[in-house]
């Protein structure tokens, strides 16, 4: 086995059994493709740890190194994020579109992951699904994540290290061109859902779809607001001059963008790079109810290198944050499920080099 990755030279499945603290899970991995250190997969820099499970898909033409969940050696092991689909370099023409942005790794730090990673929030968007329902003590849920234990009275915070009561039963098969994760959860609180999500490569195109699937198998209905937070890294490009965000809406912000960024026409650009310890950021308006107002471009216009992301939902909200190291428009939508019932829908990136 290559320390960078857990693929083997020939066809092979096998079973990784995850600690979910104290709850265990079988995760079924079937890997169809050769091995490749993440040193030399197509401009990827090695991920550490190198203890962290993961595996390489490729089309031939986009190459990406999936981070895979799992309670003890996990890249991520936070309480925020979805721990499945964490991508921690994807490159096309040589060019990388995801990587590490933060400056210290912790695996169980809110935010020490890389890629296009999911949060669930509550319905209003603000806290988290069964949160203020829970007395300290008591359970609340975030899929992909599991059951959480809220601590305190304190209102629901992103950043705090809520303790996982159930991480449920993680299942994942890895192919050539895709990787499929499914969640099974079961709690006491009348919540319970299968979740999926397929991270696939296009055949033929440069393109990278996430597929999800949420299945409500207990008594209550599944309420919640989920959004991409991305953390694009074009090439570990500083943010300032030349990166554009733009948007098939005209944007208005609740705020003034800060430290040289502003709003142009439909986009937003920046006349000067942000320092260390800078940022700009708003929540974004202007978009309507249709779909297609989820369309947003990320570009380096220096060197056109760039990614469009799509969303097969309206949105329900848009949150900007950009950093020195990283730029993220965060799309919001809006999921409800009922018990019985399944709610399915998709993001697709398209990465291109001008």
């Amino acid at each position: 086995m290559n320390r960078g990755n857990l693929g083997m030279k020939n066809l092979n499945v096998f079973f990784l059994r995850i600690s979910a603290f104290g709850c265990f899970a079988v995760a079924s991995i079937a890997l169809y493709a050769a091995p490749v250190r993440a040193a030399t997969t197509a401009g990827c820099a090695p991920i550490e740890p190198f203890s962290a499970p993961r595996v390489t898909i490729s089309n031939g033409i986009v190459n990406a190194v999936v981070l895979l969940p799992d309670a003890k050696n996990g890249y991520y092991r936070g309480s925020r994020f979805d721990w499945s689909g964490v991508v921690g370099c994807a490159t096309y023409k040589g060019h990388n579109y995801f990587g590490v942005w933060f400056p210290k790794y912790d695996p169980t730090h809110h935010d020490s992951i890389t890629g296009p990673v999911e949060e669930f929030r509550a319905a209003d968007g603000d806290s988290a699904p069964g949160y203020d329902q829970a007395s300290p003590g008591g359970v609340f849920f975030k899929p992909g994540v599991g059951a959480l234990r809220r601590m305190s009275e304190e209102p629901f915070n992103f950043a705090v290290r809520y303790p996982l009561v159930d991480g449920g039963k993680w299942t994942v098969h890895a192919g050539k061109h895709q990787v499929t994760f499914r969640q099974d959860l079961n709690t006491q609180i009348g919540t319970s859902y299968v979740y999926k999500k397929i991270l696939k490569l296009d055949s033929n195109l440069p393109v990278l779809t996430i597929e999800h699937e949420l299945k409500n198998t207990g008594t209550e209905t599944i309420d919640t607001q989920v959004y991409n937070h991305d953390f694009f890294v074009l090439d570990g490009a500083p943010t300032g001059p030349g990166m554009v965000v733009r948007f098939p809406f005209t944007p208005n912000t609740d705020r003034p963008l800060e430290n040289g960024a502003r709003l142009e026409g439909d986009q937003i650009v920046y006349s000067r790079e942000l320092e260390a310890g800078q940022s700009a950021y708003a929540a974004i308006t202007g978009y309507s109810d249709r779909p297609s107002d989820f369309d947003f471009v990320v570009e380096n216009t220096h060197t056109g290198v760039g990614v469009e992301e799509s969303g097969s939902l309206p949105l329900s909200r848009v949150f900007f944050y950009s950093i020195p190291t990283t730029i993220c428009p965060e799309a919001y939508v809006h999921i409800r499920v009922a018990p019985g019932q399944t709610a399915r829908w998709t993001i697709r990136y398209r990465f291109y080099a001008k």
